[in-house]
């Protein structure tokens, strides 16, 4: 979905076109979140309910290592933030360049909403370096049949034309969907599926581009439309909350594929830091970053958001060289559209992870 950012000056409330309201009972066939999880497991192949709490890991999604310093009281504040917040959450951090890791839940597949765009954008980019595609092609949109948003090219009312990276620029910077079902429709989701698994992300599968995924949650809500997207009846039948129906991924996937453009294993040279650039235009700063409020610390990420849920995942690097991916994912116990310490934690989560991370190296 679209996201906006209520910290800053002439923005809205996080919402998505639809009201993104908070409690409702585990979607049929979701995973459970992990408030009440084990830590993360080491290993590859963990499930969310896993012994063990953190490990200097190699850099793939499953490899493990030995543990790190001060995790277990890190995976305990965590879980008393998200509680504290009142959501469920998954968690995964890593040390980019020493794969260190920490995490809850980190493996629990999770309908990514918006997130996804990590895993269309990459794509895009590498497709580019291979020569398939020509990042400045341009592309007509016409104003006629445009993916719903409130943001960028799908709040447009005049046809508009823009390169493919401009169209990446736009999907990551304001979340729009019309410019992601642009590039959607021109990769394929069997495109993005491939990368996703040729760099190794098991859990990582995409089903449905964002028009088909308004659709599904519009046939869900009924006759009464976005208006019982409140209820919890409606909010438990919604396909786009159940990972087995929508797209999906999970904690520690998602910072495996943002480690991996970091690394320039996604696409290397100009391609890789072109694909870097987009990735640190997101407008919204209300979640990752609202934990790392430092003029010289920089976050790099993209936001998610559907009923109930709230993610992101991103890349926080310090002057010092440090660079971390982190991937929050939640989901809200309350039915509230506007949930400022739910959109919050996720950056308190985050800091502490992150801070685990780097206490851990010294």
């Amino acid at each position: 979905m679209t996201d906006h950012d209520p910290g800053r000056p002439g923005r809205g409330a996080d919402q998505p076109s639809a009201p993104a309201p908070g409690a409702e009972p585990p979607a049929p066939g979701a995973e459970p979140l992990a408030s009440e999880a084990e830590p993360l497991a080491t290993g590859a192949g963990a499930s969310a309910s896993g012994a063990g709490t953190a490990s200097a890991a190699g850099a793939g999604p499953g490899s493990a290592g030995p543990p790190v310093r001060g995790a277990t009281r890190a995976v305990a504040r965590i879980r008393d933030a998200f509680a504290d917040a009142g959501v469920t959450g998954l968690l995964h951090a890593r040390d980019i360049d020493t794969g260190a890791e920490l995490g809850l839940g980190a493996d629990a597949l999770m309908s990514t909403a918006s997130v996804h765009k990590l895993c269309l954008v990459s794509t895009v980019f590498r497709e580019a370096a291979r020569g398939r595609i020509d990042l400045t092609q341009q592309v007509e949109v016409p104003a006629e049949q445009r993916t719903k948003g409130p943001t960028g090219l799908a709040a447009m009312l005049d046809p508009a034309r823009l390169s493919l990276r401009d169209l990446a620029a736009q999907s990551i910077a304001v979340s729009d969907n019309t410019a992601a079902d642009v590039l959607w429709d021109r990769v394929g989701l069997d495109a993005v599926n491939s990368a996703m698994a040729e760099l190794g992300l098991r859990s990582t599968r995409a089903v449905h581009m964002m028009r088909d995924l308004y659709a599904s949650m519009t046939a869900d809500a009924g006759a009464a439309g976005v208006a019982a997207l409140v209820e919890p009846a409606t909010l438990a039948r919604l396909r786009v909350l159940d990972p087995a129906h929508t797209n999906h991924s999970t904690a520690r996937d998602l910072t495996a594929l943002l480690a991996a453009v970091w690394r320039d294993e996604v696409c290397a040279g100009e391609h890789g830091r072109l694909l870097r650039r987009v990735l640190g235009l997101q407008a919204w700063s209300h979640r990752l970053a609202s934990g790392f409020p430092f003029d010289d610390v920089r976050v790099s990420g993209k936001t998610g958001t559907l009923p109930t849920l709230r993610h992101e995942a991103g890349v926080v690097e310090y002057p010092d060289g440090g660079r971390y991916a982190v991937a929050v994912l939640t989901r809200s116990a309350s039915t509230a559209i506007t949930l400022p310490a739910a959109d919050a934690v996720i950056g308190t989560a985050a800091r502490i992870a992150v801070d685990a991370l780097r206490a851990g190296a010294r």
